[in-house]
């Protein structure tokens, strides 16, 4: 029996909805099944079917087959990898040290919040096979060019090679970081060129940086007894609501931002979904590197819909118990495990510091450290710093050439594959600029990406739930302790990017009429706008998907019902 097998299901022929083991362990690489678009039926415009909104139509196919949650691990391995150099390595850490573990709750509830998130992102590719930013596209053409000049702001600036190439340049007495910097991104490069299929490259490497970065954390922890710092977790865990005198707003939000992934990152979620093969996007092609000679792979602009037979609702239960699996046992295990152990590190060594980043590990923790933790300090940060910068160049090219793609390379007759190559030789080349422009610290560069990801992450957050809430047939909506979950984190982020965009641009720019307070009251003229408009955001998020929820499609099955649960 398949370990995913539920028996309440009660299918007479468990073969039509859980994939034999060979054809699950074709989800190991990548998996692609084609066929002739062309020649599909076409969905109805009907309440079982999504809405296609300004697109065109989806194509009728049955949903695959489930595979184990071993055959698929994948694409939250990459967001772990994504994670693991910035608020999890750098951000958390300084926070704790500066603010003491009563902070702690909100790099928790944040892991949690970014799990119902980035779930939610993979939900509308899982049933179309269409990316997140074709769903945003569907909206309004101009949502994922918004998301595009935001991704670029946030991650336009090379910090974590940066930061990677000053600690290795500090550990091996080199007197300029810059030149080892440089290095690493064309490393990240020409690593592009070793596979046909170039996610098939990063997800490989992701797997071997993310292993040696949670062993070495635990191993620092382990070798310099920081451990004993876990006895303030519980306190630290329930201390919801608390924020220390002085800190740090821009900081604090960019560690919320990367309690995980955050920002333009999480939105590669869907388009790593897609080349993995998940649901629907089994038949929706793979990205392929244009300088090996293989045969390209259409990438459908429209997607698929599938019937809703009870055996493919079925099917879409089992995908989904594999999707939640997938994304917590490999996402949320490994960022808590590796983020605590490096906070203990940081709360033992470097409490009460005002020295943030890099410079908090190199000059306070290092020198109090002697043998094998001395060593392990600057390579774990190291190989985490650059894990997450692979990341961040994976994830930013690969968002991006699918938004120029499909909002004009398409009917221009671009390649997609050479869009992206394209876009990673420019991207490359102006991460190299950028480390060659006077910035002393590269910590800078990580704050102002950070703090734009949080700021990002509202809008994206309430329109991927208006859009699974109003545009998928109701046996595909989130369940309502999903919809709270979103709600909260529309909120969450939303206040937290209020306050900071108001208090930035009184007291950075001297725009004082726009001044915010935390609880409001207090605010300057503009910061009370600015605090309706989130309200407002948040009351239209509300009302949308209970709207969605709660109407009438005269449709009454117990089999579609089967398909909806609290965290369906």
């Amino acid at each position: 029996m398949h370990p995913d097998h539920d028996p309440s299901d009660g299918t007479d022929d468990e073969f039509d909805v859980y994939a034999s083991e060979v054809e699950g362990r074709q989800y190991r690489g990548t998996s692609y099944l084609p066929m002739p678009s062309d020649d599909l039926e076409d969905a109805p415009d009907a309440p079982d079917y999504p809405d296609r909104g300004n697109g065109g139509r989806f194509s009728l196919l049955d949903l695959p087959r489930v595979p184990k949650v071993s055959h698929v691990v994948g694409p939250s391995a990459i967001m772990l990898g994504a994670s693991v150099g910035s608020g999890e390595t750098l951000f958390w850490p300084v926070l704790v040290a500066q603010g003491g573990w009563s902070l702690y709750w909100a790099f928790w509830i944040g892991v949690l919040t970014q799990f119902f998130v980035n779930t939610e992102l993979q939900r509308w590719t899982i049933a179309t096979g269409e990316s997140i930013f074709r769903a945003f596209g569907r909206v309004h053409r101009l949502w994922p060019i918004f998301f595009l000049l935001a991704g670029f702001v946030s991650l336009g600036w090379p910090g974590w090679a940066a930061g990677a190439a000053q600690v290795g340049s500090w550990a091996f007495g080199f007197a300029d970081w810059k030149p080892l910097g440089i290095g690493l991104m064309l490393l990240i490069f020409v690593s592009y060129q070793l596979s046909p299929v170039m996610y098939n490259v990063v997800e490989g490497a992701q797997f071997v940086l993310v292993i040696v970065s949670i062993l070495g954390a635990v191993a620092l922890a382990l070798v310099t007894g920081s451990v004993d710092q876990l006895a303030n977790l519980p306190a630290g865990a329930v201390a919801v609501g608390t924020l220390p005198p002085g800190t740090d707003l821009a900081v604090f939000l960019g560690g919320l931002a990367f309690a995980g992934a955050g920002g333009y990152l999480n939105l590669s979620q869907s388009l790593w979904v897609r080349e993995k093969g998940y649901g629907m996007g089994n038949y929706q092609g793979r990205l392929k590197n244009p300088l090996i000679g293989e045969e390209p792979e259409p990438i459908e602009r429209d997607g698929f819909a599938f019937r809703p037979t009870p055996e493919n609702l079925r099917r879409w239960r089992g995908w989904w118990r594999v999707v939640q699996l997938e994304h917590f046992l490999t996402f949320v295990v490994g960022l808590l495990v590796v983020a605590t152990v490096l906070m203990t590190v940081a709360a033992k060594f470097a409490a009460g510091t005002e020295t943030t980043g890099i410079d908090m590990w190199l000059t306070v923790v290092v020198p109090q450290l002697s043998g094998t933790g001395a060593v392990l300090v600057p390579f774990v940060l190291f190989v985490a710093l650059f894990t997450t910068e692979y990341a961040i160049v994976e994830s930013f090219v690969r968002n991006s050439a699918d938004i120029i793609y499909e909002a004009h390379g398409r009917q221009a007759g671009w390649s997609l594959p050479t869009i992206f190559l394209v876009t990673l030789t420019a991207f490359t080349l102006w991460g190299i600029v950028i480390i060659l422009l006077p910035f002393e610290q590269p910590f800078f560069l990580l704050v102002v990406g950070a703090a734009m990801s949080g700021v990002m992450m509202w809008p994206y957050i309430a329109l991927t739930l208006v859009i699974n809430t109003t545009r998928l047939p109701r046996h595909l909506q989130p369940g309502w302790g999903r919809i709270v979950a979103m709600w909260w984190a529309t909120g969450f982020f939303g206040y937290f990017s209020t306050l900071l965009v108001g208090r930035t641009l009184a007291r950075d720019f001297g725009v004082t009429l726009l001044w915010t307070e935390p609880v409001l009251l207090g605010s300057a003229p503009g910061g009370y706008v600015l605090w309706a408009a989130f309200l407002a955001v948040q009351a239209y998020t509300v009302v949308r998907t209970v709207q969605a929820k709660t109407r009438d499609t005269d449709v009454d099955d117990t089999e579609r019902d089967a398909a909806r649960g609290w965290l369906s």
